[in-house]
């Protein structure tokens, strides 16, 4: 059994879910992915999740729905949302990261967010 925290990227864009995938395996996290907050939510019932790395706006289940679905249903787990603009109807209960973001300064949230956890 691994007991290093697992990261669930969700990020609709193939390219930036798949390029932080790899950056931060690289960095020797434990990492899946997800297209959307469908794919997402398999993800959370078919694995320990620690924290979720996820942009804020996509196509299948994301913005203000997505938010309160972590607020309400995902509280034992970390969340940091990435986005390129922003227009939430209430304020965002999470660390918010806006694009482009660089890699390393998230990595770096990462890694703190972790730790205060305790996972």
């Amino acid at each position: 059994m691994n007991d290093k925290p697992v990261i669930l990227v969700v990020e609709d864009e193939d390219s930036i879910r798949l390029t932080l995938r790899d950056y931060l395996k690289k960095k020797g996290h434990e990492v899946i992915v997800a297209s959307d907050g469908v794919g997402a939510i398999k993800q959370i019932l078919d694995h320990r999740v620690d924290l979720v790395v996820t942009d804020y706006r996509m196509d299948i289940l994301g913005g203000d729905y997505w938010i309160r679905f972590l607020r309400e249903f995902c509280t034992s787990k970390k969340v940091i949302i990435t986005s390129g603009f922003l227009q939430p109807e209430f304020p965002i209960p999470f660390p918010v990261v806006y694009k482009p973001y660089d890699y390393a300064e998230l990595e770096a949230m990462i890694r703190t967010t972790l730790a205060g956890s305790g996972a």
